[in-house]
């Protein structure tokens, strides 16, 4: 009898772990894109709009702090299809938050290679790479873009390298290919447009705090690149010096100390 009573609460406890189960699916069943769509638009100002659009922001965005995004961020956690759903809106505030939701396991080169395309510049733009580089197709793209001759393209494919350089293991990258990479960044880096200049003087840091086996290399290219020049626009915003960067993270111990995640 003893026994049986005990069968009875293990089939009520399975019971009720089912009920969550279900409870938690139709939860997140329930998160629509033109629901966060209203969610948005409710938290947006014009003094952010402002701002965004000095930072490259194109219309329609409400002007969304990042920070302000985090709750429903944390409510979501990842959802795939509302991802995709929310970055074809071309909203530039659902572009972003599209990012930090979405499932990157699950983004495929179809995926990513519609939202590179359909990327806006400034802080939408890093959505991408972040993405990419948590995919299982990350450095196959990184790859393809950082040859491509449009300079969003491009800016993307180094963008998602940093990414990858601070994610990945040193085990699983091609040291070889990175140390061929970086050669041609010192070599061709103050003729490339603006934003391309930018992303691969973010590659040279980024090698350098993270892969310790080319971090010297990485450093000694630094100093040979110099100072690099990028038009900003009209931000305050600044483009990192290289080797003061890289000897600023030496001093707060964070080199070889890889990421969980770069969404931010």
């Amino acid at each position: 009898m003893a026994k049986a009573k005990r069968q009875a609460e293990s089939d009520v406890n399975l019971k009720k772990k089912s009920v969550k189960k279900k409870a938690a699916t139709n939860s997140a069943s329930t998160e629509t894109a033109a629901g966060i769509m209203r969610e948005l638009e409710a938290l947006g100002s014009e003094s952010i709009r402002k701002v965004l659009r000095k930072h490259g922001a194109q219309d329609p965005f409400f002007g969304v702090r990042i920070g302000d995004m985090k709750p429903i961020v944390k409510r979501i956690k990842k959802d795939y299809q509302l991802a995709l759903d929310l970055y074809d809106t071309g909203n530039y505030d659902a572009m972003y938050f599209a990012g930090l939701i979405a499932d990157d396991a699950r983004m495929t080169r179809k995926d990513l290679t519609k939202w590179a395309k359909n990327a806006q510049s400034g802080h939408c733009g890093s959505t991408v790479p972040w993405v990419a580089a948590g995919s299982p197709v990350g450095v196959e793209m990184a790859r393809e873009w950082i040859a491509s001759k449009n300079e969003q393209l491009a800016t993307i494919g180094w963008q998602t390298w940093c990414s990858l350089l601070a994610l990945k293991p040193n085990e699983e990258l091609d040291l070889g290919e990175l140390k061929k990479m970086l050669e041609r960044v010192q070599k061709s880096i103050h003729q490339e447009p603006d934003r391309v200049r930018y992303a691969m003087n973010m590659f040279v840091i980024s090698l350098a705090i993270y892969v310790g086996p080319l971090r010297e290399a990485a450093i000694a290219a630094a100093k040979k690149i110099g100072t690099v020049e990028v038009d900003m626009g009209d931000t305050s915003c600044e483009v990192p010096f290289a080797q003061g960067y890289i000897e600023r993270a030496r001093q707060r111990g964070v080199f070889d100390k890889k990421r969980k995640t770069v969404k931010c």
